[in-house]
């Protein structure tokens, strides 16, 4: 049976330390978990009932053995990912100073596996007969996980609903033999190419600048939409998230509020209720709002994939931002949420 949600791309585990406010030379303990966006993204869908999969390597070592068993311990298929000798399975620590400051820190030198997928090596089947198929910017940051990505994209041709989480981050792309590491400018045209096979696209502000060169929320909606897209979502933070389809209805979310622990996994939990909403029909508001608040609750807790909250969280965190909205003094200056 075709899979609910196929992810691609990044995998590896994060090392996250037990003690926050404080830096990694004066922190004493550490959690060990699965990670890497689109893993994250097929946890969190199978923890709201969906077949999922995710394509992706590993490293031929014992944090490849891990990556393989905490799949399977949720519920996510692993038939695709593969083996690369390039490089050991990567590490990422973090630092957590709530509420807004976890400095990230990548071991994926001198490339990760997850960049070494091929395209002779998709099962184009079950990328083109997903109900959802999610791939990243960062797919398209190195050869040949670049090829890779655009080939399952072109053989997938907007066949059902095809999300492209911009995901830009800058330290993935390389340097040319000048030294100089590949930036915006370079990067823009590979987006837009998958931006042209795709009908969803998911970033923040600074991942829409490089895709489309808009910063302005509704400029960079328009801009993702015209580019090719039938649903632009732009994540603004502390504003809210702002979607607009392609017949120019737009839905503006407030944000949730949240006492944060640990911001890294917000978005990911967002990829994956969002997949949920579009899986059950529900429209852009109740979809985006869902998100929303999923991001919320994963922002409240230490890890990623082992936060993903269930649909009935979900929704009890809804209820609860809905009953603070109601309750709020009504002579208080509201914000325009965008």
């Amino acid at each position: 049976m075709p899979f609910d949600v196929l992810t691609m791309g990044r995998v590896g585990v994060d090392v996250y330390p037990l003690q926050t406010g404080v830096g990694l030379a004066e922190v004493t303990s550490f959690g060990k978990y699965l990670g890497g966006s689109p893993t994250n993204v097929a946890v969190a869908a199978a923890r709201y009932g969906h077949s999922a999969a995710v394509i992706t390597k590993t490293g031929r070592d014992p944090f490849g053995d891990f990556v393989r068993t905490a799949l399977d311990g949720f519920g996510v298929d692993g038939r695709f990912v593969g083996v690369s000798d390039i490089a050991p399975t990567p590490v990422t620590f973090c630092e957590i100073f709530p509420p807004d400051d976890f400095p990230l820190y990548f071991y994926r030198l001198p490339k990760a596996p997850d960049l070494d997928i091929q395209a002779e090596e998709l099962d184009l089947t079950a990328v083109r007969e997903a109900a959802v198929f999610w791939m990243t910017g960062t797919g398209l940051s190195e050869e040949p996980s670049r090829s890779a990505t655009l080939a399952a994209l072109a053989h997938r041709a907007k066949s059902g609903t095809t999300v492209f989480d911009l995901d830009w981050r800058p330290m993935f792309w390389p340097r040319d033999v000048s030294g100089y590491r590949l930036g915006p400018a370079e990067a823009r045209s590979y987006y837009t190419e998958a931006l042209r096979h795709t009908t969803v696209a998911v970033g923040n502000l600074d991942e829409c600048e490089v895709a489309t060169g808009e910063r302005e929320p509704y400029a960079a909606a328009k801009a993702l939409v015209d580019a090719g897209v039938e649903l632009a979502v732009v994540k603004q933070g502390p504003k809210g998230v702002l979607a607009m389809r392609r017949d120019g209805s737009v839905a503006e979310i407030p944000p949730v509020p949240v006492d944060v622990v640990n911001g890294l996994g917000a978005g990911d939990a967002f990829g994956g209720a969002l997949c949920h909403g579009l899986l059950s029909g529900w429209d852009t508001e109740r979809t985006v709002a869902f998100a929303n608040a999923a991001g919320a609750i994963v922002a409240g807790r230490l890890s990623c994939s082992d936060a993903m909250p269930t649909e009935a969280e979900v929704d009890a965190k809804l209820r609860e931002a809905s009953l603070a909205t109601t309750e709020a003094p009504t002579e208080a200056p509201t914000e325009r949420k965008a």
